[in-house]
Formats: structure tokens, C-alpha cells, sequence
């Protein structure tokens, strides 16, 4: 175990938490509408919206706080396979952003929504045919195998780290030096994620695919 800072700073933007829980709220309710024909047009507002999801993150790990952007978690192999060694230890090294097993974790299931969300698409357009709809439910069997090894992930680093990570996706908190926070949690641009996902719903409601 490594000894951590005392000081609670801010680690995790707004938009970064928001788009977290939307993505898990959209990725669970996509995967359980999934084989009900009555609930297609459900299952296919869940998929796009997801896909919206993404491209903000894509643009916000571009521009966003310290922690959200990619260059902040994309570790090389190298790097990524030393931490794995430090986990084998019993001392793993310890990241106030993203650890390099997380990092890898996160750019996977971006991946794996771009991947998913696109072959539904050709699924949905009939384009394909049932190869693409097979195609479709074995990758989104994928990304679930991916989101629970994640999990099992975030929880063995919190015990190993001694830290709640689950907590600090709620609160953006986390144990650091003071000077390694970020200093605004852009509490506007998550209101304008949020807003436009209601509204992208209201309109479906209005206006069925």
C-alpha cells in the first residue's frame, strides 16, 4: 500500500462525471432493451445517445481540465505493463488522474461504443444484413465483458490505493498535494451535456425515430 496526501482536491471535472453516468444509465438500458421488439425504438435512442456521448468526450478529451484529456491516462505499453508489474507487487504506483490500467480501460470502451453503436446503426438501417446484427450483439457482449472487468478494476484499486473511486466519480474528489488539483469543475458545460441529452430525448418523444 502507498501512503497517500490528506488534502482533498479536485480531480474530476463536471462534464467528466456526467458523462460517466449518462454513458452507464445509456449502456445499461441499450443492453436490457436489447431483445425486446417492443422496446426497438427505446433500445435505438439509447444507442444514439450514447454515440453523442462519445463524440463530446472525444472533443473534451481534447480541450478539457488536466485529468479528462487523453494526454493525461494514454500511457505507452511500457508504462502500462510496469504498472501491472507494481499491482503484482502489492505496491502499485499510485495516479491522481487515471491510473495507466484505467487509462487503457477507458480508450477501449470508447472504441468498443464506436464500434457498437455504428454496426446498430447498419442494424437498424438494414444494412448488412444479419451478419452485421450478429456482429452488433457480440461486440455489445464485449463491451459488458469490458465494463465488469472495469469494475473489478476500479474496485481492486480502491481497496489497493485505500481510496473510494466510485466516491470520487460522484464528487470529483480524490487524496492529493493541493497543487495537483484542477481549479474549476465547469459545472456549465456539464449543464449543456445534460441539457442536450433531455432535450435529444424530448424530441424523441415528440418526434419518434
Amino acid at each position: 500500500m502507498d501512503s497517500k496526501p490528506e488534502h482533498k482536491i479536485l480531480v474530476w471535472d463536471a462534464p467528466v462525471r456526467v458523462f460517466h453516468w449518462l454513458m452507464v444509465l445509456n449502456f445499461a438500458g441499450a443492453y436490457l432493451t436489447a431483445e425486446h421488439d417492443n422496446w426497438r425504438q427505446l433500445h435505438v435512442a439509447f444507442g444514439y445517445t450514447m454515440a453523442g456521448l462519445v463524440i463530446f468526450r472525444l472533443f473534451w478529451g481534447l480541450i478539457g481540465t488536466r485529468y479528462a484529456r487523453f494526454s493525461a491516462f494514454i500511457r505507452r505499453p511500457a508504462r502500462v505493463l510496469a504498472y501491472f508489474r507494481s499491482l503484482l507487487s502489492g505496491q502499485p504506483d499510485h495516479e491522481v488522474g487515471h491510473n495507466p490500467a484505467g487509462g487503457l480501460a477507458i480508450v477501449a470502451m470508447l472504441v468498443m461504443t464506436i464500434l457498437v453503436t455504428a454496426t446498430g446503426y447498419g442494424t437498424y438501417k438494414e444494412i448488412g444484413g444479419k451478419l452485421l446484427e450478429e456482429l452488433h450483439e457480440g461486440l455489445a457482449n464485449t463491451m459488458l465483458l469490458l465494463v465488469a472487468i472495469h469494475i473489478a478494476g476500479v474496485l481492486l484499486s480502491s481497496w489497493m490505493h485505500g481510496e473510494n473511486l466510485v466516491r470520487a466519480m460522484f464528487n470529483g474528489h480524490k487524496e492529493g498535494n493541493p497543487e495537483d488539483g484542477i481549479r474549476s469543475a465547469w459545472y456549465s458545460v456539464a449543464a449543456v451535456l445534460l441539457l442536450a441529452v433531455l432535450g435529444f430525448w424530448w424530441m424523441l418523444w415528440k418526434l419518434p425515430i
